[in-house]
This record gives C-alpha cells, sequence and structure tokens, in this order.
C-alpha cells in the first residue's frame, strides 16, 4: 500500500529548536533529574488570581463558552482600545469628533485605536499566520532581523515567503540606518523589493528595545518604501527603565501584535490581540473566520479582568522577580572574564539574556550547540543554542545562546551557579579541541 504524502512545505520547515532542548529537558525531569529551566519564555507564575477566578466563575456558572464574533468579544476589544489610550495616551475614535480640533488634536486622529480594527487571536501566533497569509504572496520578501525569534522564519517559509536577513547593529538592534542599508543594497543589485518587516521591541531574543525615536524612524521608512511593518509588542510591560512605544504611535498603517502569554502570564491560554491598518480589516476577518473561528471563548472571558487594579497590581510583582533574576545572571556573567561584556545583550526589556561566546570560545564541532547540549546532560540546566535565532547563511548560531530567567528567581540564581561550575571544564575541552586542531 502506498504511503500518502507529506506535503513539500511541512517538510521545509524546521523545528522550533527551543521546544527540542525542552522535550529533553522534559525526559532528564522524568528520570528524576532537577532540571532548571532556563530555555522557554515561560513565565513561572502562571495567570493572575483574578484571571483563574474569572475563569473558574464563568464555567460553575454554566456560561455556553459558544463562539464569539470572529474579532473576539467586543468587552475584551474594548478594554485593549482602552488599554492603548491609558498606557501610550492612543485617543478613541468616540473621544472627539469636534470639526473645530487644534492641529494636535488632528494629529491624535490619524492614530485612533478603534475597537473595529482589534483582532482577538488565538495567541500571537495565530496573530502572526494571520498577517502573514493576509499581507503577503509566495515569493514576496520580507526583512527579519539577522537574530530573532525563529517562528518568523518559519512560518514565512511554509508560506513561500523569501527572507531577507538584516543583520543588526553593534547595540543588538535592527533599526531605519540598517534596514536602509539593505533597500539600498537590494535596489543596487537588482534583488527584489522588500515587501513587509516583521521586527519585536524588546526583542526575542536580545532583549533589546528601540527607542521610541528609532520605532518612529522605522515606522516612517516603511510608510516611504511602502513596507508592510509588523510590529511585534509581545514583550511590552516588561522593560526596565528604558520608555517602551508602540508602533501605532508614528503610522496608521503599521500591524500591531500582542499577547496575554508574557506580560499577563497567561501562556497556556493561547490568546493575543492584533491592531489593524483599515485595508486589513475585511481580509483578516474572512481568515480568521476560515482559520480559527474564533480565539478560546473561556480565555477571552477570562481576559476581562487582565486591566483590573488588583490584576495589574499582582502583574508588576512578576516584573519585579524579572528583574532580580536579570540583575543575578548579568551579574555572574560578569564573573566569567572569557566572555566579553560587549559580547551580552543589553536585556532592555523581555525575559532573556543573549550571549555571543566570541571566535576564541568556539571551535567548529565546539560551539553554542554542543555546550547547551553538555550543559544539560552533565549539569541539568537548559540554555537555547543561538541556531534557533540566527540567520541560517551565517555562522552566529553556534556561538550563541539565550538564558530565560522568566522561569523565577531561584531558577536563575541555580542555573547561572551551576553554568560557572560547568564553564572552566568546558572551557578546557575547547582548548584541547583547538591543540588537537594545531596538530593536524
Amino acid at each position: 500500500m502506498p504511503t500518502p504524502k507529506v506535503s513539500t512545505r511541512a517538510k521545509s520547515v524546521p523545528s522550533f529548536k527551543v521546544m527540542d532542548v525542552l522535550q529533553r529537558a522534559n525526559e532528564l525531569q522524568a528520570c528524576g533529574k532537577h532540571v532548571i529551566h532556563c530555555e522557554v519564555g515561560q513565565p513561572e507564575s502562571g495567570a493572575p488570581s483574578t484571571v483563574a477566578a474569572a475563569a473558574l466563575e464563568s464555567l460553575q456558572n454554566g456560561h455556553v463558552m459558544g463562539y464569539t464574533d470572529a474579532f473576539g468579544l467586543l468587552a475584551l476589544r474594548e478594554k485593549i482600545s482602552q488599554h492603548y489610550k491609558q498606557k501610550y495616551k492612543l485617543v478613541l475614535d468616540h473621544d472627539d469628533d469636534d470639526d473645530d480640533d487644534d492641529d494636535d488634536d488632528k494629529e491624535k486622529k490619524i492614530r485612533r485605536v478603534d475597537v473595529r480594527k482589534i483582532v482577538v487571536t488565538t495567541g500571537s501566533s495565530g496573530g502572526f499566520l494571520l498577517a502573514f497569509t493576509a499581507c503577503f504572496d509566495p515569493g514576496d520578501v520580507v526583512a527579519v532581523a539577522s537574530s530573532g525569534y525563529p517562528c518568523y522564519r518559519n512560518i514565512s517559509g511554509a508560506l513561500g515567503v523569501e527572507l531577507a536577513n538584516v543583520k543588526i547593529n553593534s547595540e543588538f538592534k535592527l533599526t531605519a540606518r540598517e534596514l536602509k542599508q539593505e533597500i539600498e543594497y537590494r535596489k543596487e543589485h537588482g534583488c527584489k523589493k522588500i515587501s513587509g518587516l516583521i521586527l519585536s521591541s524588546p526583542s526575542n531574543p536580545t532583549g533589546a528595545m528601540l527607542t521610541p525615536q528609532e520605532l518612529k524612524d522605522l515606522c516612517e521608512l516603511c510608510d516611504e518604501e511602502g513596507i508592510q511593518f509588523l510590529s511585534d509588542e509581545i514583550y511590552h510591560g516588561i522593560s526596565y527603565g528604558k520608555e517602551e512605544a508602540t508602533a501605532l504611535s508614528f503610522s496608521p498603517n503599521v500591524v500591531v501584535i500582542n499577547s496575554f502569554s508574557k506580560y499577563y502570564s497567561m501562556s497556556g491560554w493561547r490568546l493575543g490581540w492584533m491592531v489593524l491598518p483599515d485595508h486589513l480589516i475585511d481580509p483578516i476577518n474572512s481568515l480568521q473566520q476560515n482559520m480559527f473561528i474564533n480565539a478560546p471563548t473561556i480565555s477571552q472571558t477570562a481576559a476581562l479582568k487582565c486591566w483590573d487594579d488588583d490584576t495589574l497590581a499582582e502583574l508588576e510583582t512578576h516584573v519585579a522577580k524579572y528583574k532580580t533574576s536579570r540583575s543575578i545572571i548579568l551579574k555572574e556573567l560578569e564573573q566569567i572574564p572569557e566572555i566579553n561584556p560587549k559580547n551580552i545583550a543589553p536585556a532592555d526589556g523581555g525575559f532573556y539574556v543573549y550571549i555571543d561566546l566570541g571566535e576564541e570560545n568556539v571551535v567548529p564541532g565546539m560551539g553554542s550547540v554542543a555546550m547547551c547540549k553538555a550543559l544539560l546532560e552533565e549539569e541539568h540546566v537548559a540554555f537555547t543554542p543561538g541556531n534557533d535565532f540566527e540567520d541560517p547563511n551565517g555562522d552566529l548560531g553556534d556561538r550563541r545562546f539565550r538564558i530565560s530567567y522568566a522561569g523565577g528567581v531561584e531558577n536563575a540564581k541555580v542555573g547561572l551557579e551551576r553554568f560557572r561550575r560547568f564553564w572552566p571544564t568546558w572551557k578546557k575541552r575547547v582548548e584541547s579541541a583547538k591543540d588537537k586542531r594545531g596538530g593536524v
């Protein structure tokens, strides 16, 4: 009997490497090992107590939890719209309809977050799939940062979208300057025009944040060049002193993608949202109806509590813990003289520290991939190697690795203690391998 085929599309999609690491870490844990999980961006805390209570109450009260509108519960979309007004000072459509607005009010009208532009999605992953499908055709070129979230590459590749990997700068950022250089290079060499850009700030994996001016410049360049900008803002709310800005403040054409998984600690509830420009409202509505119908109703119902005062107070305690864990990791890394501080990304926001081992600390076959594997097997600490995040056409994937500190203060402390214990033995192995290569 002939075997049914697997699509070329499916076979072309690489695995999400962090999930491979998680799988092995869970196997070791099942064998009784005390594994320190510093691989996934999984908040240790779980959903806020108010959110969990709201879900339980809804189920106990016999709510059917049937379908919602494709774009989600109106009450939740209104909460999201109010969030943009309160956090970013973006106004609502019904706030100011006077014809005699002054110039400042007229400028604000461009930046309104109308409820009809908000779609509640099945996590940010559902948002990425909707956005890529609505915005790009097979063969279109989308720009991504050379160090970035792997699913951007993997989802776009499955849809036949081509990628332009734009090299990040010395601050681990992709700014308008780097994008402009890529645009000019492609013009000079007769390459395809860039149709889109997807970028996160704060970044996964680097933690680097664009300043408001840098984000504004990027939005303006995309508008000038006719590039559809997808602004991934899922780590907003988790930052350490630098100002957060939303791309909605600077352009009416951006697609903003956000999630309840990170700041709101609801990763398993599979809930996110997008804010759309006018021209994508109807296409996204049709795609959502056919691909997902709607985001999980129980999750939407519970998320109505996300902006209550008690909820926000609880969530801010999570951010305080992330800040403490971040400090522990950065201080411990300072004690390893072989790691150049310039090779550690700034960790402005989110809950990751991204490290480049440097050429002197790797040898072919003994880079960050082998190091992370040995660390997990020997010390039972799970870090994620850089080949999950780096441009596959470059050589930095086996030099870099990511440490997640979403798992709690104790996790960060023990994980880095074990890593520092492991490092000298690993360094000796690398030096031995160099000596052997030199003797060949």
